[in-house]
């Protein structure tokens, strides 16, 4: 199963920045589905050097822990 996720919120709201990163690195690669991330509006800011180390989500692993996953795993991102 392909799945996308987009992400809309940036560092102005942890919580919801981090959603969709988690649901991709921590449910669908582990349940082996294709997963991408699109990065839209405020959450571009994520891609700004030192931006996502700021980010962290209440109840969720940190935002830069996320997208090293992602990294690792070679999810593609857009913006």
């Amino acid at each position: 199963m392909k799945i996308t996720y987009f992400a809309s919120a940036g560092t102005g709201d942890g919580t919801r920045a981090s959603i969709p990163l988690h649901l991709a690195a921590n449910g669908s690669l582990e349940v082996g589905q294709e997963t991408s991330i699109i990065l839209g509006g405020d959450a571009t800011e994520l891609v700004l050097e030192g931006t996502v180390d700021e980010v962290e989500g209440v109840g969720l692993p940190p935002a830069r822990e996320l997208l090293a996953k992602l990294r690792e795993h070679e999810v593609p991102v857009y913006v």
